[in-house]
């Protein structure tokens, strides 16, 4: 038989003959059903012709940046609707109370008045204890189920509402005070985080995002002030959707003004409206309609819940929430008073408690006591849906932070502010005059610009000063506890004549101002600053195969970091960070502790594996 050699076979005469190849084993093709069958395996598993391995990576990091933007949108809507539902029907069980008919006849010898005393008492006065549980709650729940439970309690202070009693309304406004500064600390965060998300998503070919490597300096900054103003621009049409309940049911029973304001005298007296009549309503509502605009209000807040929990994702990572959680209760504790270690936090509690004062001011100085007091009851809804929606549009106003330095958004909303307290000490519109209804509009536009300046800049800004901090719900507790003390000192001092409430709002301006002033200039001249770190969490590892402790916080970002500021003479001037907090906190055993932990490990794995041979 001839042999059959060609130039990509090494068969010879023998091999055909039946004798194996002297050598070539790695270039043996297989012939008859073996090699179909591998030839089968091997185009199966092989990559598809068709597969572009870029084009897939492209659409998998875009699907990724529209979840961040569906968890913003999700946080966002649910946010306004829960604060929708609860100033609506807040306000509508007010005016109600207040009628002195409609107590009498409804609930006779119940004292429902002072169950509105008690449930306001409730609201304002519990959140000032929101620093010592807020960092325990979301160290326990996290930052979404901490959200989610939020609105829970929100639909529970609704649902107290079908039935009027001592026992369920201010149980309830006693929860919503303890949720008020947990739910906006998480809210900051979510959205801070959610910033930063959409940045790795961007830039997924940047070596130091595959890396997981610190990105460089502002390089959060414009995400992060898009999604903030995205969320407050949604957020502030809570106020006009909170006025639906009072402009579809509640004006058609309120009495003209010439009624309700006939003993009233002057607009700038003690409390929200002296001598207001105690008869507001003309006739009282059927309790059928009053249960199915509750019903509607309930449905709308079971929305908000579901939309924290099918919308928004996650804000971490499961390992770094068990990391968090791996943390003890102790340091979870301490990390807000190590925060106000930073002088930037310090100097910037002023503005703080001035942002607090001035959305107050709003509502009850601006809009009840001055716009109330002149055009009626009947035209409230009008100047609550001026106020939110200029507070919705002029948000978008922070969208210059991109262009311009981020001193103008706060400083521009102060100075708007100083000019319309002035303004109000000067000139008080006179009692039942409808004819102010026009310059009272355009005082709530204004003040709304204000406070859409004031919010998103506080907001945007603690996100731009700390963007090298994963988790921001320490910062963000500072701020919206400080936040509560104001609203606290609000609720003590209604009493008060205008014109001292108005003093007070002023000198806490000017304070604020200067404080934020002087901390831009620190900053200019890179005074060193103490950045306090989370401290490690301490896995308990088990197994020889643990030779050392892990800590999935501890990436290449840790690393990184070391290598910056040995380059970066700079940035190690401006930032002295807190290296104690660790040691101090989890008690870290000594270089020679480490090592007798090692050997023993070690040891023990030896000796295990001898076991398991044998």
């Amino acid at each position: 038989m001839a042999a059959v050699i060609t130039e990509d076979n090494v068969y010879s005469e023998a091999e055909v003959n039946g004798a194996p190849p002297a050598d070539g084993d790695d270039q043996v093709q297989l012939r008859g059903p073996e090699g179909n069958i591998q030839g089968q395996v091997e185009e199966f598993l092989g990559p598809h012709p068709d597969y572009d391995e870029e084009e897939e990576e492209r659409k998998y990091y875009r699907r990724k940046r529209l979840g961040v933007v569906k968890n913003v949108v999700g946080a966002s809507c649910g946010g306004m609707i829960v604060y929708s539902v609860y100033m609506g029907l807040l306000q509508m069980q007010l005016i109600l109370h207040y009628d002195e008919t409609y107590r009498e006849v409804k609930y006779g010898t119940l004292g429902l008045e002072d169950i509105d005393n008690k449930m306001l008492m409730g609201i304002n006065v519990t959140p000032i204890v929101g620093l010592l549980y807020t960092p325990v709650l979301i160290r326990f729940l996290g930052t979404k189920w901490m959200m989610f439970l939020a609105s829970g309690i929100y639909a529970l202070f609704v649902s107290t509402n079908y039935w009027e009693r001592y026992y369920t309304l201010v149980p309830s406004a006693v929860a919503i005070g303890v949720v008020i500064v947990p739910l906006w600390a998480s809210l900051g965060n979510y959205i801070t985080r959610m910033a930063q998300q959409y940045y790795e998503y961007v830039n997924y070919k940047d070596e130091h995002v595959q890396e997981q490597k610190k990105p460089p300096k502002g390089a959060f900054h414009p995400y992060i002030i898009i999604f903030q103003s995205v969320f407050y621009i949604v957020f502030h049409l809570s106020f006009v959707f909170a006025e639906f309940p009072m402009v579809l049911f509640l004006n058609y029973y309120l009495n003209d003004y010439k009624h309700t304001l006939f003993k009233v005298t002057q607009s700038s007296g003690k409390g929200v409206i002296e001598n207001l009549n105690k008869t507001v309503l003309h006739s009282l509502p059927r309790s059928l309609l009053l249960i199915e605009v509750e019903s509607v209000l309930m449905g709308a807040a079971f929305l908000a819940m579901l939309i924290f929990l099918v919308l928004c994702g996650a804000a971490y990572r499961p390992t770094e929430e068990i990391d968090l959680r791996s943390i003890g209760w102790g340091n979870i504790f301490q990390l807000p008073f190590k925060h106000l270690r930073d002088y930037r936090l310090r100097l910037l509690c002023p503005f703080f408690v001035y942002s607090g004062f001035e959305m107050l001011f709003a509502v009850q100085g601006l809009i009840l006591s001055f716009g109330v007091c002149s055009v009626g009851m009947e035209k409230l809804w009008l100047l609550v849906m001026v106020y939110g929606l200029s507070s919705s549009i002029c948000s978008g106003l922070a969208l210059t932070m991109l262009r311009l330095p981020r001193q103008i958004i706060l400083l521009v909303g102060a100075f708007v502010h100083f000019v319309l307290i002035i303004t109000l000490m000067c000139w008080s519109p006179q009692p039942r005059e409808p004819s102010y209804l026009p310059y009272l509009l355009v005082l709530s536009a204004l003040w709304g610009l204000g406070t859409a300046l004031n919010k998103t800049g506080l907001s945007t800004l603690l996100g731009m000063l700390y963007e090298d901090k994963e988790r921001l719900d320490f910062v963000f507790t500072i701020y919206h506890w400080w936040q509560a003390i104001a609203i606290f000192i609000v609720y003590l001092w209604s009493a008060l004549p205008m014109r001292a409430k108005l003093g007070l709002l002023l000198l806490a301006l000017i304070v604020a101002c200067l404080c934020y002033v002087q901390m831009e200039r620190r900053l200019a001249k890179k005074i060193p600053f103490r950045l306090p770190r989370i401290p490690r969490p301490r896995h308990k590892v088990k197994g020889y195969r643990y030779l050392e402790e892990e800590n999935s916080d501890e990436s290449d970002t840790d690393l990184s970091d070391v290598d910056d500021d040995e380059k970066d003479e700079d940035e190690r001037g401006l930032v002295e960070e807190d290296r104690n907090t660790d040691d101090d906190s989890q008690g870290s055993p000594g270089p020679e502790r480490k090592m007798d932990i090692l050997h023993s490990e070690l040891g023990q794995g030896v000796v295990l594996e001898l076991c398991i041979s044998f």
